[in-house]
Order: C-alpha cells, then sequence, then structure tokens
C-alpha cells in the first residue's frame, strides 16, 4: 500500500504509527495491496476551515475524510479487492489531544490519532455512524481493528473508547 503521512499540525506526532495502524486497517478491510490513501495532520485553524468549507460548521473537529475512487472492501472472501485511490485523511492533532484526555479511560494524543485514522479510514470505505445500526457496526470495526494492531505491536491493554459522537 502506499500510505503517505504528513504532519503540518506544528505538535509532534507518532507518524510511523499512524502509518502502520492505517496500513494495518486496509490489510484487515481486504483493500487492494497497490491502492493509496493520504493522511496529513493539521493545525486547529486548518482544520477549522475544512470543517466550515465542507461541513458548513464551526469550529475544528477531530478528522474528515476525503473519497477519491469510493472504494469498498470485497463483498465476499473469494472476490479480488479492486485498486485505487482511497482519498485522504486529514487529522487535528490538538482536538486529539484535548478528546484523549477527556477520554473516560483518558488516552494519549497519540492514542487518539490511531483510533481516529482508523475511524477515517473506516469511512473512506463506506462505513457512517449517522443511524444506530451502522454506528454500532462501525465502530465495533473500528474497535476490532485498533485492538488488533496493538496486539500485533506489542502495547499493553485494549484500544481507546471511540471519543467521536
Amino acid at each position: 500500500m502506499a500510505i503517505e503521512v504528513n504532519n503540518e499540525s506544528g505538535l509532534e506526532i507518532d507518524v510511523a504509527a499512524v502509518h502502520d495502524i492505517a496500513r494495518y486497517a486496509l490489510s484487515r478491510m481486504r483493500i487492494h495491496p497497490l491502492s493509496e490513501l493520504s493522511v496529513i495532520a493539521i493545525d486547529e485553524e486548518a482544520m477549522e476551515a475544512l470543517h466550515i468549507q465542507w461541513m458548513d460548521l464551526p469550529g475544528p473537529t477531530d478528522v474528515m475524510s476525503f473519497p477519491m475512487d469510493e472504494l469498498r472492501p470485497p463483498a465476499k472472501d473469494e472476490e479480488e479487492p479492486v485498486k485505487g485511490l482511497l482519498g485522504d485523511i486529514v487529522l487535528c492533532p490538538q482536538v486529539a489531544r484535548t478528546q484523549g484526555a477527556a477520554a473516560p479511560t483518558g488516552h494519549s494524543m497519540d492514542d487518539e490519532l490511531q483510533l481516529l485514522t482508523v475511524h477515517g479510514v473506516l469511512h473512506l470505505l463506506g462505513y457512517d455512524h449517522e443511524v444506530p445500526d451502522e454506528r454500532a457496526e462501525m465502530f465495533g470495526l473500528q474497535k476490532a481493528i485498533v485492538d488488533g494492531w496493538r496486539a500485533e505491536a506489542g502495547l499493553s491493554g485494549p484500544s481507546p473508547a471511540p471519543t467521536i459522537t
């Protein structure tokens, strides 16, 4: 997978972990290994501008996803995945730091960014959380992916609880 991660946020983030968890999520969702993804971390001011432009909502948000080829996971194990451009995930570490600290389990900014990266990947793949059934499916996948990656990476403890509402 071609995954590019850029940090333009002004905060130090674990770029390698963002890259690794994105790769793990795409592999777990059976996305073609020649597919491409871009992840960028930006500051609150830039995120707020995107949030207003694309969602017509004030203030910065934690993550936004911009799909390109609208790739979807293969419906059945025997189907071949299609390659293409997944799109862009935009992260805001400042918002992630605040959310992680406020979470019931109180976790780090990097833990929150890993969770948000998986959340962004799932949005690029067509998952949403607007209705209860879709929310349960998306958040269940998100937890399974983050927990699986953390186990493979040898990180202790369960994944951070979702802070996305």
